[in-house]
């Protein structure tokens, strides 16, 4: 395990930079994907205490990973970490609930051809 060292701004100048550049770091992290009948998915898990915000984008380094049918496949890779500013973090927390009402299909229609 490697240890984190997450930026922190404590004065009002490192508070007025991290609203103007994102902090970004690299950490190292596990990526697993399977590709089986019963299974599709893929799944990355971060090295170290590290917490992930809403907003926070995560960009995994490296090839695609295309494991053969019926396998699971897990590679360490490094991964880049950009900390969302306050306000995409709210504006995220805000929007995100709406986000998940566009996978709804409610209709109520019978079908019938208009």
């Amino acid at each position: 395990m490697s240890s984190l060292a997450v930026p922190a701004a404590s004065s009002k100048e490192g508070a007025k930079a991290s609203l103007r550049r994102p902090r970004t770091f690299d950490v190292r992290c596990v990526v697993r994907v399977s590709h089986r009948f019963e299974d599709l998915s893929a799944h990355v898990e971060m090295e170290g205490d590290l917490r992930v915000e809403p907003g926070d984008k995560i960009l995994v380094h490296g090839a695609a990973i295309n494991p053969p049918y019926g396998e699971v496949q897990v590679e360490r890779r490094m991964a880049t970490v950009t900390r969302a500013s306050w306000l995409e973090r709210v504006w995220t927390r805000l929007t995100g609930d709406l986000e998940c009402l566009s996978l709804l299909d409610v209709s109520f229609t019978d079908r019938r051809t208009l």
